[in-house]
């Protein structure tokens, strides 16, 4: 049995007949019989009805070839997305102070997109957007600074400066480690904290420790949320914020009031970024280094063997250049068991592709902004984040490889204070046979204090083995309470390496 039609009555003066007309979302035409001819209705809402007059017997018929007008396209310039990213910019701040909410103003893209993210409403992975920071030619500083097109204060066109990643990290203080990771690719940092808040909260101090240790001191502190408290209680948080922060790595950083929820000052957040936060100075001719932050198996259930894709590895570029066809090596690598021990084997494989964000695809990368490679290897060895925390060196017959290493001598700086916990307790010298967990560039590793050497030196063992940057700062953690808490950091003296056999 066919379903009925919806019908509409149009009413005609003098005469009415009962015209079946066929709905449309925009436009309704009659359809032509003997007796009737084609009608236009005009639409209201849900319903659309012919409005009778006195004087009209007729209803204007729409042409034949007539179809529903399109939207106008707005004004895009042609080289809007064309610029690469040429800084990593990230969020550092309390759970729930507005981190991704300004994200979102800033590229217009929320970073939270894990389905239990959305479901609990906090960020746990980190999150990636660009953005274009766009400057009018006509306004004066600070109000030339926009993200838009067309200046919202004149009307100008603007012209685009630099393209920026931002890396949105987790607040949650079991997201520690995430935050820490994720730190190791930010070129700066805006630190957020929000105005109907006291200063300092649990996860925003121990943000600031992290990114002392991890040596991020381009700093942008943003006041968030000034729509939610009078000027009085403004000024009362900003004094707040000022004595937090005196005597560490943010003590000279600009702080912008703004709310993110609105868009308030953001004109002079912008112009606080290109001011503390430039681009940093890059070695594209050293080897190619990466670190990598994700990994990915981007196949949909039941796709055809024949046009599987290998695994995708997220992360920054280092130092050097990338190229797509390039030899690559992933370090440590793949993990397996042997008895009770957990051993890595480096992967060789090749760049397929190269992802710049959105700024699309790309042949050649090169430090600064965030991307994704595509490679050949399987893609379940990808799955799940199974390979964040590797570095990716370029593959030349007879050039060094960053080391794998099995044992670290450190040279170690501890807080007086453990950072994070709500309680005060005092950091108590590092002991023989105790565990602490090492954040280093995007790897955390559980590493056994091996010996206590002299000058503030400790030898620890690393098992399993990671890949390292011998420059890089460690930071590290102690466990209290079944919760690894930041209680200092450490740079590396020496190391013991490994001996690898790379497999294709």
């Amino acid at each position: 049995m066919k379903p009925k039609k919806r019908k509409s009555k149009v009413k005609k003066t003098e005469e009415t007949e009962e015209v079946e007309v066929k709905p449309k979302k925009r436009t309704s035409k009659a359809k032509k019989t003997e007796e009737t001819e084609e009608v236009e209705e005009k639409p209201k809402k849900r319903k659309s009805k012919a409005k009778k007059t006195e004087e009209t017997e007729e209803v204007d018929k729409p042409k034949a070839e007539e179809k529903t007008p399109k939207k106008a396209e707005p004004k895009v310039k042609k080289d809007r997305k064309r610029m690469p990213p040429s800084v990593n910019i990230g969020t550092a701040g309390h759970v729930d102070e507005g981190k991704s909410t300004l994200i979102k103003l800033l590229t217009d893209s929320f970073p939270d997109t894990h389905s239990e993210e959305l479901k609990r409403g906090i960020t746990i992975r980190l999150g990636y957007a660009d953005c274009d920071i766009l400057k009018c030619p006509s306004c004066p500083e600070p109000d030339c600074w926009t993200v838009d097109d067309f200046c919202p204060k004149c009307g100008s066109e603007t012209e685009v400066v630099r393209r920026v990643s931002f890396v949105d990290a987790p607040g949650h203080e079991i997201l520690m480690q995430v935050m820490m990771s994720g730190a190791a690719i930010m070129d700066g940092v805006m630190l957020v904290i929000a105005a109907n808040s006291t200063v300092p909260q649990p996860q925003t101090r121990e943000h600031l420790a992290a990114l002392t240790a991890l040596g991020v001191e381009k700093i942008v502190i943003v006041q968030n949320k000034i729509d939610l408290i009078n000027g009085e209680e403004a000024m009362i948080n900003y004094q707040q914020i000022k004595e937090f922060v005196q005597g560490t790595i943010a003590e000279n950083a600009p702080i912008v009031p703004m709310s993110a929820m609105h868009g308030a000052n953001l004109d002079i957040l912008l112009a606080a970024l290109q001011e503390f936060i430039p681009d940093p100075e890059r070695d594209l001719e050293a080897p190619m280094r990466m670190h990598v932050a994700r990994s990915f198996d981007i196949n949909r259930p039941g796709t055809d063997p024949k046009r599987i894709r290998g695994g995708v590895l997220g992360g920054s570029v280092y130092q050097g250049k990338m190229n797509v066809d390039d030899d690559i090596v992933i370090l440590p690598g793949l993990k397996k068991k042997v008895g009770k021990k957990t051993i890595f084997k480096p992967v060789k494989t090749q760049v397929k592709s190269i992802n710049l964000g959105s700024f699309g695809r790309s042949k050649t990368a090169t430090p600064g902004g965030l991307l994704g490679i595509q490679t050949t290897i399987d893609p379940s060895m990808a799955r799940s984040d199974s390979l964040s925390g590797s570095i990716i060196a370029a593959y030349k017959e007879g050039e060094k490889l960053p080391p794998v290493v099995s044992e670290l001598e450190l040279a170690v700086n501890l807080f007086d204070n453990v950072v994070g916990s709500e309680e005060h307790i005092t950091v108590k010298p590092l002991i023989r046979n105790e565990k602490l967990l090492l954040t280093i560039g995007t790897a955390t590793a559980v590493c056994n204090v091996a010996d206590i050497l002299k000058k503030g030196k400790i030898l620890v063992d690393v098992n399993p083995q990671i890949a390292i940057l011998p420059e890089t700062k460690i930071a590290i953690s102690r466990n209290f309470n079944k919760r690894w808490r930041l209680i200092g950091w450490a740079e590396i003296v020496d190391y013991k390496e490994v001996d690898i056999k790379i497999i294709a």
